[in-house]
């Protein structure tokens, strides 16, 4: 077998999760029958698995869906937190929602000392505790199998004792018309919290939330002060923000 395929192989697998076989013979050039060929002995030795014409690693098949979420626009995700994160000094108190952009950013502020962290994500809190100092407080109740966040009346009691430096909440759809929006009314009625808790409110999100519509309004595009994101929003929702008097900030390649 070509042993420089099979590295790609892996790579492509790793950036994507499953992928079908046409697919991985279009992206690397090569017939089906050669890319079957290649794939036989991976299967046979278990580095991969076979899944309704596709392929896929096996830790990534029996995953969570908010650790398939982490790999979507993680390079998006990644330079919005490093924006973010090089905002905040240390020492500094934060409030964090569960979501994946958020997620990234407690990975940024690994680096930073001596923070108060209070959020309602496991994930985040794992991430943070017992390193440099910090000071992490966990909304308490029952973690969401899904994402392993706390949410309910008790959750959102427990923030609203705090005021921090920066409240930061991960944005689930964002339009003109609807604002901030999420799809689960707990979740939007925790980020609503969230942002009215922070000297400094923040929305970050990357560009494939614009113009997409959720089920429960979080706030209009006036409900925070600033928006970090990947891209310029589409011209309409640019408009609206600015309108609104928020500011954009976009954590652009290299910057």
């Amino acid at each position: 077998m070509n042993s420089k395929r099979h590295g790609e192989i892996k790579r492509l697998l790793q950036d994507e999760g499953t992928i079908s076989i046409a697919d991985l013979a279009d992206k690397l050039g090569v017939s089906l029958e050669t890319i079957r060929r290649d794939v036989k002995p991976m299967t046979n030795d278990g580095t991969v698995v076979k899944i309704h014409g596709a392929i896929g690693l096996p830790q990534h098949l029996g995953e969570a869906p908010f650790e398939t979420r982490m790999r979507e626009n993680a390079g998006a995700k990644r330079r919005i937190a490093q924006w973010v994160a090089e905002t905040i000094k240390n020492g500094d108190s934060i409030m964090l929602d569960t979501g994946t952009t958020t997620s990234f950013l407690a990975r940024e502020l690994l680096q930073h000392r001596n923070l108060t962290v209070i959020t309602n994500s496991s994930d985040i809190a794992r991430t943070l505790a017992t390193v440099n100092g910090n000071r992490v407080f966990m909304a308490g109740g029952e973690l969401r199998s899904d994402s392993g966040a706390a949410f309910g009346v008790s959750a959102n009691e427990f923030i609203s004792r705090f005021s921090v430096a920066h409240s930061v909440i991960s944005v689930g759809a964002l339009d003109v018309a609807g604002g901030i929006m999420d799809f689960d009314l707990e979740e939007a009625e925790f980020a609503r919290t969230v942002l009215s808790r922070g000297a400094r409110s923040l929305a970050i999100t990357d560009a494939g939330k614009f113009g997409k519509r959720g089920l429960v309004q979080v706030c209009g595009l006036g409900g925070f002060q600033e928006l970090v994101t990947d891209e310029e929003p589409p011209e309409n929702i640019m408009q609206a923000l600015k309108a609104a008097g928020t500011t954009v900030n976009i954590a652009r390649n290299g910057s």
